[in-house]
């Protein structure tokens, strides 16, 4: 039990660094090639970020431990908009001024709703996979002609503010990009393999497992970038960087896995999945009224996630 906590721990540093290192060796290679911030932010930091979730759900998948795979996108949505936003308005209230972000918010319910439909028959196969890795690319080109056309100077800074610095070289940013991609994939191998571990011999099932400690685990990163974003009063970076993640880990990250593997969803509760909706669907209200998310809301979103959590330990 105690090898496969440290297993735990370490997978979680690794999978942190090497997001860091692929976020910060991308973001330098396309500010190089003239891509604007704004486009940066919204797709590279946001694909950077949410690839823990990518590796590991492929890492479980590829084992023969879909549950795990599936708990982990599920619960890492649900920690991305309770958790993460909410701590991140506790920090500092989130005033959204990018309009292209308001538009983001119906984008992520349409797509967690898709997600609870091709569910419904209690399997992702590889033909909903293929929907959904093609929503992926759709979305993708999207955003990034959206982005080009936003002239929002002030959101533009924002985002230009939080991209790492250039590294000195394209070298140097192609090692990071490398080093980034070979630390999440020891990190997701040593992770899953702790967590099926734990798993077993506390009886909890590897959905449990997913929707807990590895969805929190996988998204630190997420939460480092959009707390450290609050305290800087960039409110569209910290919203953004979230909006993105969970969009693309229910089409992009999803999508593969199922293509790659069929997942099954029987271990899911009803609660998961009305907390899954939820948390899409309660941004939308929040965000209605003059596009702020005070502290109050803040604390109402973190008690709700909490609430879920020990709902499902128990």
């Amino acid at each position: 039990m105690v090898i496969a906590i440290v297993s735990i721990l370490g997978g979680l540093v690794l999978l942190a660094l090497g997001a860091e290192g692929l976020v910060r060796g991308s973001s330098s290679i396309a500010l190089r090639m003239g891509v604007t911030p704004l486009v940066i932010g919204l797709t590279i930091v946001a694909f950077g970020t949410g690839s823990p979730e990518m590796i590991v759900s492929l890492q479980a998948a590829l084992s023969g431990n879909s549950d795990l795979s599936l708990g982990n996108i599920v619960g890492s949505n649900i920690c991305n908009v309770a958790l993460i936003l909410g701590v991140a308005a506790l920090a500092r209230p989130l005033h959204v001024r990018s309009t292209l972000l308001q538009r983001e918010v119906p984008v992520m319910i349409v797509v967690t709703l898709l997600l609870c439909v091709l569910l419904y028959d209690g399997v992702l196969g590889r033909i909903d996979g293929a929907v959904l890795a093609s929503g992926a690319v759709v979305y993708t080109g999207l955003i990034y002609l959206a982005a080009r056309r936003d002239r929002n100077a002030e959101v533009a800074a924002e985002f230009a503010q939080e991209l790492p610095k250039p590294q000195s070289s394209s070298g140097r940013s192609a090692l990071l990009v490398v080093a980034g991609f070979v630390g999440l994939l020891l990190g997701a191998n040593i992770l899953v393999s702790g967590a099926i571990v734990i798993a077993q011999a506390l009886g909890m099932s590897q959905v449990v497992i997913g929707l807990t400690v590895i969805a929190i685990g996988t998204s630190l990163p997420e939460l480092a970038t959009s707390v450290v974003a609050a305290l800087r009063n960039d409110a569209d970076v910290a919203f953004g960087n979230v909006l993105g993640s969970n969009i693309l880990n229910i089409l992009l990250i999803l999508g593969v896995v199922a293509m790659i593997q069929p997942i099954s969803g029987a271990g899911l509760r009803p609660l998961d999945l009305g907390m899954l909706i939820g948390s899409a669907v309660v941004i939308y209200p929040l965000m209605w009224r003059g596009r702020i998310l005070n502290r109050w809301e803040g604390a109402l979103l973190v008690g709700g996630y909490a609430i879920y959590i020990v709902s499902t330990l128990l």
